[in-house]
């Protein structure tokens, strides 16, 4: 009896032993998550390049300050303990917090954002979001406190500063083309700089051993799959591979939450989504129609705007009809005159629309079906959106179809994002179907639509490339937070308005919603309606998803 227990125990004994050897002490939690769509992946994590990774961005290189953009741009601290800005709104002191070290165990101090700024001084071009223009100088007081001095007064340029990505100058000294850099092994500050595995298929970027809020992180890695479109996603997310996502999804409640108990969805609302026009189209003809306001405001009465909500968007959206494309969101910044004296432009009217043609010159002179320019050519206008954006793509499919109706002929075209994005820094494009970015208040929005500074330069986002240029438009955009005023804001704000408004610069369709999906079986915490602790999206650009995968913990 007693040789058969020892035998029994033995046996224990080795087959622990084998399981000890063949397991990991801990299964660690891995985080799937889509923060764009690739075609393929390369490894890139420059945070300064628009080609980047979107995991580059907050998780591999932290910000100073986040500004919770849902709770009034309210900031919450990071590498920066605090900031004050100068009584005359002409510098601001940032303290920096001790005893960051980045992935490599060197200590972050006020040297890396010196550095970081006099990197983007030499190399305007990595300059993506333009802080070159309010920063002309970045002094270090001591190892932990820096002094930015502005070019103007600035009361929102803390907010400016905290999303320039801070580099470690003991790496990045040595770079010899930072435009070029691909930054295969990236050294961080942020939660997850170990890139664990690569392929062009998937990538697991793990969390960094000396993070200095690794007590606040529970999250071992994140997981990112390469999926190219919606559609390759929506076979995914049914399936619950994906844990956190920010995408399109067709009638969510019946193809996503239906599925499973664990898949969830928070819809909060973002910004205003319209067509673009390039008013310095190389085309001539094409260049003649785009360039003549009333043929801008005939096209936007062509759109049945309810419409392309309900088809393209199932409902997930709200009519934006205001011409400076200012949204009902933002209705106590309205100058509601300018807003109903510009609405009719902006609404659906078929008849309208054909009239104003006609008296704008447009007519169908070769009996075509279609209108010609006022100097009697034909034309065709190729409107683009990202290919697999199924959204987008079916907004400018019935979009197309709808200036059919009134006279106009255009084309859908869909290239990959990166085609689509170069068409439209470059100025090679007709129309293009974009979002845009969203604020506590409208100046990020206008800001970065309309703002001519913005319309050069590599590392510029597509949103101001219609080429539109109004000297009296860029000088109120520059001085909306000269002053901290909100009365004095609200005066600039209905000068902005109305020269938008006027013009009819874009066409706005609809404001649109953070698309947010998010599946509780391997992790809780989420953000969602009755927890709504910010902005929700994994998407680059929402600095806010860092905050956000703090609050996550593995479901035990």
């Amino acid at each position: 009896m007693l040789a058969n227990i020892k035998k029994t125990a033995l046996a224990a004994a080795v087959i622990a032993a084998a399981a000890s050897l063949s397991a990991p002490a801990a299964a660690r939690s891995e985080l799937t998550i889509v923060p764009d769509f690739y075609p393929t992946m390369v490894r890139n994590f420059n945070p300064y390049l628009a080609t980047n990774l979107r995991t580059t961005t907050d998780f591999i290189y932290e910000p100073l300050v986040i500004f919770n953009e849902m709770h009034g741009n309210t900031p919450v601290m990071r590498l920066a303990e605090g900031f004050k800005m100068s009584d005359d709104l002409m510098s601001v002191t940032f303290d920096i917090r001790k005893g960051v070290k980045w992935s490599d165990g060197q200590a972050f101090t006020a040297d890396d954002v010196v550095f970081s700024y006099g990197l983007l001084k030499n190399k305007p071009e990595l300059d993506q979001r333009g802080i070159n223009k309010w920063v002309t100088s970045v002094e270090k007081l001591n190892d932990y406190q820096i002094r930015f001095r502005l070019s103007e007064a600035n009361s929102n340029v803390p907010y400016e500063i905290s999303l320039v990505p801070i580099v470690a100058e003991h790496v990045w000294k040595d770079v010899k083309d930072p435009a070029t850099f691909t930054n295969e092994n990236p050294v961080g500050t942020g939660p997850f700089t170990e890139i664990d595995t690569f392929t062009p298929q998937l990538y697991i970027q793990c969390r960094n051993p000396n993070y200095w809020d690794a007590a606040n992180l529970e999250v071992d890695c994140l997981r990112v799959p390469q999926i190219a479109n919606n559609d390759q996603l929506l076979g995914k997310i049914v399936n619950s591979e994906l844990d956190w996502t920010s995408s399109f999804v067709p009638d969510i409640d019946r193809t996503y939450a239906a599925a499973s108990p664990s898949h969830h969805y928070w819809y909060p609302p973002s910004g205003t989504q319209a067509f673009m026009v390039n008013f310095k189209n190389p085309d001539a003809v094409k260049n003649e129609a785009l360039s003549n306001v009333d043929f801008r405001r005939a096209s936007s009465m062509a759109l049945d705007r309810q419409t392309i909500i309900d088809i393209a968007f199932y409902g997930g959206g709200t009519v934006n009809d205001f011409a400076s494309g200012l949204g009902y969101a933002f209705q106590a910044w309205s100058d509601e005159n300018i807003h109903n004296k510009y609405k009719g432009y902006n609404t659906y009217n078929v008849e309208g629309a054909k009239k104003l043609l006609a008296k704008a010159g447009f007519k169908d002179v070769n009996k075509d079906g279609f209108v010609d320019t006022p100097s009697g050519k034909s034309f065709e206008l190729l409107v683009q959106s990202p290919n697999g954006w199924t959204d987008f793509n079916n907004t400018v499919q019935l979009a197309v179809e709808q200036l059919a109706e009134v006279g106009i002929k255009a084309r859908a075209r869909t290239p990959e994002f990166a085609v689509y994005n170069q068409a439209m820094l470059e100025g090679t494009y007709d129309v293009a179907y974009t979002n845009y970015f969203h604020g506590a208040d409208p100046h990020l929005y206008w800001n970065s639509a309309y703002n001519s500074a913005l319309q050069k330069g590599e590392g510029m986002p597509r949103f101001a490339m219609h080429f539109y240029k109004n000297d009296k438009l860029d000088t109120l955009l520059d001085s909306f937070y000269k002053t901290a005023d909100k009365n004095e804001q609200l005066e600039i704000a209905h000068g902005i308005q109305k020269i938008i408004a006027e013009n009819q610069v874009t066409i706005p369709v609809m404001s649109g919603a953070y698309m947010y999906q998010y599946n509780t079986a391997r992790f809780s915490g989420w953000w969602n309606e009755e927890n709504p602790k910010g902005r929700p999206n994994i998407w680059a650009g929402i600095p806010e998803r860092l905050l956000h995968v703090l609050d996550l913990k593995p479901v035990k």
